[in-house]
């Protein structure tokens, strides 16, 4: 893309829809079963404190940076790293630029599979099939090769038509419907549940601190990637939204008010099913798999349960459809601005390739073995890609012009410094073999290539790192998280059920 040359001029209405749609995005089947899991799991309130800073740390620089780097280019993940390659001189960021959205790809294949799982659930919800079967034989009829092929074609199709309709018309309208409706239905389910007997245990297992897991390095980085990853940061999703806000919206705030919204949805998700989960004496550990054999079981048991469990999938289902749209839309606007194709074809186009892929990935089994390879090692390249192009390639000063408009106050003196945490502060993985991607991050972020871009000293790691040893590759505290709540999901179902 020429510099000054625009991608598209979709551009979202109003800003509550920026926010939805950002929330949209954000918001998903992690943040229902993952995030309560995880909070019991790693000290109740205690994990609070850590997860709470690191979100704060992630909107302010990591999706105030995405933002900011598809509005400043008014292009999706090829056209913005086209841009930012142009300005150092250099072409080729477009043919990079694929590499994030590859990740999204993948992820989406897997992921419709399991909005298609969930659409079965709330139609079975709404006919009594759920609550009148056994949870484990319901969820194993379904969960087989080829076992969901309608649900799944219907899950695919209503993110195309939506997708179609355009960004305003589309994304837009349905977000502001959708996203108010999951909050809701959620604290419809959060009131109910709180009547149930013995529901306070779930309330003390989910916030009580155990503050002794402070001191565990491994509750740390949890935190870090469940909050990391629960924003979309992907070098590809949020970009693309970002290219369709207007000149006059607060990126910033509108980056806060996601991370706010979005933790929102992780509380209320808590309040809604651990407490339940307790009152009928069911294993708060169950993992993932709580929302599709749990889950139902305690809707069995419980008065009115077929409404809560009705209410219950229909907000899933809207949560999973609002973030597989924004899958989609970022790989149909790089399929589109790439061979000049119409939204129609590209999304059409997209859309039978998540089906027709993810159609023989019906099975469990072989849906772990997908996501495990997409979010080991595809999707976290993508998002370090996405962090080297936003503050090393295009750098600092260009990105606090755009973060500047539309906003009244100054950014915070320790903008820069943040922006550069995140490297630092991203979960360490256990193995070498996520080497290749930060290879490259440390190559492109501390070579002659790129330079220091702000007036202020570098406060790369990377670029530290690579000072002090000139051409060691060292790969020791690789800044990536191995595995999205998705995939993680998909795995611990492996390893419940087996």
């Amino acid at each position: 893309m020429r510099q000054g040359q625009r991608c598209s001029n979709s551009k979202f209405n109003s800003s509550i829809g920026v926010i939805l749609a950002a929330v949209g995005s954000a918001v998903g089947m992690g943040n229902i079963w993952l995030f309560p899991y995880r909070v019991g799991q790693y000290g109740g309130g205690a994990f609070l404190v850590p997860y709470f800073l690191f979100v704060a740390l992630f909107s302010y620089v990591g999706l105030s940076g995405e933002f900011a780097l598809g509005r400043l280019t008014g292009c999706g993940t090829r056209g913005a790293f086209d841009y930012a390659l142009q300005t150092r001189g250099r072409r080729g960021g477009s043919l990079i630029g694929i590499l994030p959205v590859l990740g999204v790809l993948g992820i989406a294949i897997g992921y419709s599979v399991v909005v298609g799982w969930v659409l079965n659930y709330t139609v079975g919800s709404l006919t009594g099939a759920v609550l009148t079967t056994d949870a484990a034989d319901y969820f194993g009829t379904l969960a087989v090769s080829f076992g969901s092929v309608p649900w799944h074609l219907i899950a695919v199709t209503a993110t195309a038509v939506i997708l179609i309709l355009g960004v305003s018309a589309g994304i837009e309208k349905i977000s502001k419907f959708m996203m108010p409706v999951f909050f809701l239905l959620f604290l419809i389910i959060a009131v109910r549940v709180a009547l149930l007997p013995g529901a306070a245990a779930g309330y003390r297992y989910l916030l009580a601190p155990d503050w002794s897991f402070l001191r565990k390095p491994e509750t740390w980085v949890m935190a870090m990637g469940q909050a990391f990853f629960s924003l979309s940061i992907n070098g590809a999703g949020m970009l693309i939204y970002g290219s369709y806000m207007k000149k006059s919206e607060d990126i910033v705030h509108h980056s806060v008010m996601t991370a706010l919204l979005d933790t929102l949805a992780a509380l209320l998700a808590g309040f809604a099913i651990l407490p339940a989960v307790f009152s009928f004496g069911i294993a708060p550990n169950s993992g993932p798999a709580l929302m599709f054999i749990t889950l139902p079981r305690v809707f069995q048991q419980m008065p009115g349960g077929r409404v809560l469990a009705v209410l219950f999938f229909l907000s899933v289902l809207f949560a999973g459809i609002t973030s597989l749209i924004n899958m989609l839309e970022a790989v149909s606007d790089c399929l589109g601005q790439g061979l000049g194709l119409p939204r129609t074809l590209s999304t059409l186009l997209v859309g039978a390739v998540v089906f027709g892929v993810g159609l023989f990935l019906e099975a469990l089994p072989d849906m772990g073995a997908w996501m495990d390879l997409i979010t080991i090692y595809i999707a976290p390249f993508g998002a370090v890609l996405g962090a080297v192009f936003i503050y090393w390639v295009l750098g600092l000063g260009p990105l606090r012009q755009e973060l500047m408009l539309g906003r009244e106050r100054p950014l915070w003196r320790g903008f820069g410094l943040l922006a550069y945490c995140p490297w630092k502060s991203l979960p360490p993985v256990s193995s070498s073999r996520y080497c290749p991607a930060i290879s490259l991050s440390r190559a492109l972020a501390s070579t002659e290539f790129l330079g220091c871009h702000t007036s202020t000293p570098c406060m790369s790691p990377l670029r530290a790192k690579s000072s002090a040893r000139s051409k060691e590759s060292n790969c020791s505290g690789c800044a990536i998280t191995a595995m999205p709540p998705t995939s993680l999901m998909i795995s611990a179902t492996l390893t419940t059920d087996g």
